[in-house]
């Protein structure tokens, strides 16, 4: 059934985007084709602050450009799929929202030369996405920042749990920096790899039962995309998870060194208007890392957990139960 399910899912994506194209085949009017892996908070932020940068950047909608939106359900045929078609129909701009996504319409795009423009892709190197007619903005998580959070919040920890897709280069590039800088905080990292959705949970039983004293998430949008059920099963242990963003401590992670979503996306949808405008072609832009950080909290989640904020973590932390 979920096979079947993925076939049509895929087949309507490419009828969908067909049928757009077919509607305005003799409009001029550029068509940005947005391929986002999937529907969560922290990516529907980045499409949301994309459209904005466009917005700010003075284009305007249904007038300088129209958007075909399509949304991947945490699947790479249908990542692919969705780019092969944005190609056939020689959309201006691809867009790619997280690095699945944005391989995908790299190499649907190369061909024809159409340009893409990537967001919330940690590691761009490691995806080999920093060359050719490409470029957009990374979502690298600030990692130290993170580690010296946990330790202000927990000063007696000493494992970290992390769970990541190991198909994901973002995902592997930034575990290797989390064990890189661990020790230099007092930590180890216990992190266990997984290859699909379907096994999230089990890795998070299997991480419990080693006695790890939390969890730190990453941006990986496979495990994200269960954070509920993760939360569920940590929160009934007594455990701690860490998220990477604003959005997944308004979920129910305790904190986050993290970056804003939104904010990155404006950052994009910047970049992509001078390549509308012809001002510059997404060769001739380097991909941008954003560098500002914010300390989020869920007040409510640290008192479940009897965890106790210090006063210096306090003064800069913003509240986020109920943002």
């Amino acid at each position: 059934m979920k096979k079947l399910t993925k076939i049509l899912c895929a087949a309507m994506a490419v009828m969908m985007t067909f049928a757009l194209s077919a509607c305005s085949g003799g409009d001029s009017i550029p068509v940005i084709g947005i391929n986002q892996y999937g529907e969560h908070p922290s990516l529907d932020n980045c499409r949301e602050g994309f459209l904005q940068g466009l917005e700010e950047a003075g284009l305007v909608e249904g007038e300088d450009f129209t958007v075909d939106y399509q949304n991947a359900g945490f699947d790479d045929t249908i990542a692919g799929d969705i780019a092969s078609s944005f190609s056939a129909n020689n959309v201006a701009l691809m867009c790619g929202i997280a690095t699945n996504s944005a391989v995908a319409c790299y190499a649907a795009a190369e061909d024809k030369d159409i340009p893409v423009i990537f967001t919330a892709v940690s590691d761009p190197v490691q995806a080999k996405l920093d060359s050719g007619n490409i470029t957009g903005t990374s979502d690298k998580l600030p990692v130290e920042a993170q580690l010296d959070l946990i330790r202000s919040i927990q000063p007696d920890a000493v494992t970290i749990g992390i769970i990541y897709t190991t198909s994901e280069p973002n995902s592997v590039s930034t575990i290797a920096e989390y064990e890189a800088h661990a020790s230099d905080y007092g930590f180890t990292i216990d992190a266990v790899g997984i290859t699909a959705q379907s096994e999230v949970t089990q890795a998070v039983d299997t991480l419990i039962n080693r006695g790890v004293d939390c969890f730190s998430n990453l941006t990986d949008n496979t495990v994200v995309g269960v954070l509920a059920s993760i939360l569920e099963k940590t929160n009934d242990a007594g455990i701690p998870v860490y998220g990477s963003e604003v959005e997944q401590v308004k979920s129910g992670c305790v904190a986050s060194a993290g970056i804003d979503y939104v904010a990155l996306g404006r950052q994009t949808g910047a970049m992509a208007a001078k390549i509308l405008k012809g001002e510059a072609t997404a060769s001739e832009i380097p991909y941008e890392t954003i560098s500002e950080y914010g300390i989020y909290i869920n007040s409510e989640a640290l008192a479940a957990l009897s965890l106790t904020l210090p006063d210096e973590v306090a003064e800069k932390a913003i509240e986020s139960a109920d943002a």
